[in-house]
């Protein structure tokens, strides 16, 4: 890779280097938001992690009014959830604690791991685009934010309610090992809050002209279809529920299209631009 402020070439040893002290770097600063979370770790499980198994979380009681408002489904409107949370080994509380901290370590310092990042791939960039890092930061972290909060305020809710409800029989009683059910509330939300990304890596593919917005027009119906799976596996078997998770999902994608269309137009300037100019000098 060059630097294209620069005009000096770096090896792949210098690329090796950067990298390695971007994650040390990264490690240090999830570290440090881990010992932040371990402060507040009453708060933290309490609260925020057992919060969805309490009927009276905020989700629960929204899907009860409207259900009850529509005449819909009224499984969100117990007021306890049928099952029971246990730790079955000597250290798994410890490990619970430890990785949980660890997890609200990256979402504390994940615009810091963004800045990082910027730091990593700004030397292959022009000078006139360098002015977007804050930009870039902002934007980044505010979709990975919204994402991680609709995981966890939205799916996580949708999808213990629909799990502690399910039985395949009444002699099964549902007793929930703590590592799967912080594994359902640390995956999902983190996953959503990544999911969020996706504008922002339109937009790098876009740059690198990997993807056009005709290309994402011609599989959005694709991608529809795939949105109102993922709808109907973690939402109540009600159209109102379903809506509800896929408008943001479908508000990405076509922010994605919208992304894609702006980068594809300003390379196809660029390369025009080019043209003529290669083809002025070479008269």
């Amino acid at each position: 890779m060059k630097n294209k402020n620069t005009n000096k070439e770096m090896s792949f040893l210098d690329h090796l280097e950067e990298l390695r002290w971007l994650l040390v770097r990264s490690s240090i600063a999830i570290i440090i938001g881990g010992i932040i979370a371990f402060t507040f770790n009453s708060f933290i499980f309490d609260t925020i992690i057992f919060g969805p198994k309490d009927g009276n979380f905020i989700t629960y009681q929204f899907f009860c009014d409207l259900a009850q408002q529509f005449d819909l489904d009224k499984s969100f409107c117990n007021q306890e959830l049928p099952f029971e949370i246990q730790n079955r080994t000597m250290d798994g509380q410890l490990s619970v604690l430890i990785w949980t901290c660890i997890t609200a370590g990256f979402i504390i310092s994940f615009p810091y791991i963004l800045w990082e990042v910027w730091k990593f791939i700004r030397p292959a960039l022009y000078k006139t685009e360098r002015k977007y890092a804050k930009a870039f930061i902002g934007v980044s972290s505010l979709l990975f934010f919204l994402g991680v909060a609709f995981g966890y305020f939205v799916l996580v809710p949708l999808s213990i309610n629909f799990l502690a409800n399910m039985k395949i029989s009444d002699i099964v009683e549902n007793q929930i090992d703590i590592n799967s059910y912080i594994s359902l509330v640390k995956t999902t939300s983190l996953a959503t809050g990544l999911i969020f990304e996706l504008p922002i890596i339109i937009f790098f593919l876009a740059h690198l002209g990997l993807i056009t917005d005709a290309f994402l027009k011609e599989y959005r119906k694709y991608a529809y279809v795939l949105i109102l799976i993922i709808a109907a596996v973690v939402t109540p078997p009600d159209v109102v529920s379903q809506i509800i998770v896929s408008i943001p999902m479908v508000i990405l994608y076509e922010g994605s299209i919208i992304v894609a269309k702006v980068i594809t137009k300003r390379n196809l300037k660029k390369s025009t631009a080019l043209a003529i100019k290669d083809e002025t000098e070479s008269r």
